[in-house]
């Protein structure tokens, strides 16, 4: 017996791993504690995992967390972007990307 949508050779999906969650959802609960973040939104693609950071579940981004694999051996697989798109920083390693937002306690834009 087949499953009729299954394929052999679809690519599955990027995601986080345990560390990787344990290090992002630390930040997280420091940004919710002081009020600047509100919610989240992850999303596991072919060729990303992002996780994304809200003032209000209705708004824009304020900040998106991706793991991009195919950039691992040039700029490093991690990025903190930016709601314009800039990059803030990219890294080989999530704890040292991560600190462009720990160090400046980012305030949302417009607040």
């Amino acid at each position: 017996m087949t499953v009729p949508f299954a394929t052999p050779h679809a690519a599955a999906p990027i995601v986080f791993d345990r560390t990787e969650m344990n290090a992002i959802f630390r930040l997280y609960a420091q940004m919710v504690s002081a009020g600047v973040w509100r919610d989240y939104a992850l999303d596991f693609l072919k060729d990303a995992a992002i996780f994304s950071v809200y003032r209000k579940h209705t708004e824009y981004p304020l900040y998106r967390i991706e793991k991009r694999p195919s950039l691992r051996k040039r700029q490093g697989a991690y990025a903190v972007i930016a709601p314009g798109g800039l990059v803030m920083r990219r890294g080989h390693e999530l704890t040292q990307v991560l600190r462009v937002l720990e160090k400046k306690r980012l305030r949302p834009i417009g607040g």
